[in-house]
């Protein structure tokens, strides 16, 4: 057996505890908000840890992912079948297997093909364990809501949060502090997982030029364009372009 409790000590959120047993399978997108945590001497773990926003960007634009992070902030433990929990640990031994071979010439690419089938199985226990969940109070319902807002593909022109709240009918104050406290993120990181996505596939089309690019997702200046592919790529759009071509 195994306790956990998760949360901030903050005014308007109650820290949960959580009781672990055989087989039950913990994701935390945000692991610096558990604490106390309790272990029988006999408990047993295999862990992965990755750098989250690696792993957003392995995903399509149109994904459980997001929307299921909702859920995972109110309960991070999912209960596993004995066949899900096989698969997940396979997928934990491919992982682990393979990051040695670091001289690949798609190293990265291969290890991120690994990690989207580990989470595809995650998706998977996860959308199970979810499936009798009938939230309807207003906070759920903007923050579904919003979620749905951003599969469509929006955010390739929009990414204010005033625009999304406007359409939700709220105010963006309203819409921030909700997301917020259901999820643990901001809208912004939000609009940011959406959009991410959209630039890449555009990226990856070298029959657009940069400029076209920047005109596309509706960046104000090519300089903004610049940063925003810094910031959440890790390096320019002209790096990213070169880092497509064969290596050697």
């Amino acid at each position: 057996m195994f306790e956990l409790c998760h949360g901030e000590k903050r005014t308007n959120e109650i820290e949960r505890c959580y009781h672990l047993s055989p087989n039950d399978l913990v994701v935390m997108p945000s692991p610096d908000r558990a604490r106390n945590l309790a272990a029988h001497p006999d408990m047993r773990v295999e862990w992965f840890a990755a750098d989250h926003r690696f792993l957003l960007n392995l995903l399509p634009s149109n994904n459980y992912g997001i929307g299921g992070s909702i859920s995972l902030n109110r309960n991070p433990v999912i209960p596993l079948s004995e066949q899900q929990a096989t698969h997940i640990l396979s997928d934990f031994h491919r992982l682990r297997d393979r990051l040695q071979f670091r001289n690949l010439l798609f190293y990265r690419e291969l290890m991120g093909s690994l990690c989207l089938t580990m989470m595809y199985d995650i998706f998977e226990a996860h959308a199970q364990r979810d499936a009798s969940d009938t939230q309807s109070d207003r906070a759920a319902y903007i923050v579904r809501q919003l979620m749905d807002l951003l599969a469509t593909g929006t955010t390739r022109t929009e990414r204010s949060v005033s625009y999304y709240a406007e359409r939700l009918h709220v105010s963006p104050k309203y819409l921030s502090s909700t997301i917020k406290r259901l999820t643990g993120y901001s809208v912004v990181s939000y609009i940011d997982r959406y959009t991410v996505p959209l630039l890449v596939e555009l990226l990856n089309d070298h029959r657009l030029s940069l400029t076209q690019v920047s005109e596309l997702m509706n960046f104000s200046s090519l300089s903004y364009f610049s940063r925003y592919c810094t910031k959440h790529l890790g390096c320019s759009p002209a790096a990213y372009r070169r880092s497509l071509q064969p290596k050697g």
